[in-house]
């Protein structure tokens, strides 16, 4: 039998809470008072992957709220909208849901792109941007038709989600074990552990959440050819004016570290570059302290430099 979403519910120093946005339900969890930090996880994860920044955030003095994505985890899972205007509509909806006019915006992977389409759609929502491992996305369109045995190479297990049905069926097959091997090739040497895998495959294997999963990357793949994709393409040349850290993790096999270097050319703000040594796609899990240190202290700083 298939998990139920009660099991994203996982106890610790934070409270669960349902917030509504947009006729959107989405499952928060929330730690700590002050400024708000808005933390969006990526694929193949939930809300649980910023389980370490749910601590450290709130002892620097941060309201910290990571939340289930649309389509995952204990959150609604809607049969359309995995578009990134929409997805990007759902965050900034709940900010303003969550009281708060603005919030710091963490993103890593697929919430690294919704954060970065935030900052252009929604710009007031967004006081600072925190892309992790995700390049600006016009970085990443050029990288994947412009470096075919570079980022494109990277991304072919992408080009397999573009099928119907096949990919969900493989995705959760045998106990969700290709979602294991997945984050396996992508993270590094020391990182994952076996019971933080199987938290995932667990995850991912809640009916519905594989389907709404891979229906971000069927936008992604279809769109560079429509209307809509040219859209957001044209949109997304807007110049980026909130202040900017990107985290990338030096030995990230998904998306590579030189396709998310040269997203800065989109920032007109304060913008910091931080390779994290050691690590993977999953700097904030792999490496949390070092991850930690360095968003904390670009947070702490009024006037963060280039």
């Amino acid at each position: 039998m298939p998990p139920d979403e009660s099991m994203v519910r996982v106890d610790g120093p934070w409270t669960h809470r349902e917030v509504h946005a947009g006729g959107t339900r989405f499952h928060v969890v929330e730690a700590g008072e002050g400024p708000l930090v808005l933390l969006l996880h990526g694929f193949p994860q939930f809300w649980w992957t910023w389980r370490h920044q749910l601590v450290s955030l709130p002892a620097a003095g941060y309201r910290a709220v990571a939340v289930d994505l649309r389509g995952y985890g204990a959150s609604d899972k809607p049969p359309r909208g995995y578009d990134l205007p929409t997805l990007a509509v759902d965050a900034a909806g709940l900010v303003r849901a969550l009281g708060e006019t603005g919030a710091v915006v963490v993103g890593h992977d697929w919430g690294g792109l919704i954060a970065w389409t935030m900052a252009v759609h929604d710009p007031k929502v967004v006081r600072r941007l925190v892309p992790v491992s995700a390049p600006h996305p016009l970085r990443l369109r050029a990288a994947l038709f412009g470096e075919p045995f570079g980022q494109l190479r990277a991304s072919r297990y992408a080009l397999g989600f573009q099928l119907p049905l096949l990919p969900e069926r493989r995705l959760t097959a045998r106990g969700g074990a290709r979602v294991g091997r997945l984050i396996r090739r992508w993270a590094g040497p020391e990182w994952p552990s076996d019971d933080a895998i199987h938290t995932y495959q667990e995850a991912l294997r809640i009916p519905a959440v594989a389907h709404c999963a891979l229906e971000y990357y069927r936008w992604l793949g279809r769109s560079q050819f429509r209307p809509d994709g040219f859209r957001y393409a044209r949109h997304m040349r807007t110049e980026i004016e909130a202040p900017t850290l990107q985290l990338h993790g030096a030995l990230d096999r998904c998306l590579l570290p030189r396709t998310a270097q040269g997203s800065s050319r989109y920032v007109t703000a304060p913008y910091r570059w931080r390779l994290i040594e050691g690590a993977g796609h999953f700097p904030h899990e792999e490496r949390p302290a070092q991850f930690d240190d360095e968003l904390i202290a670009w947070l702490a700083d009024p006037e963060p430099d280039r």
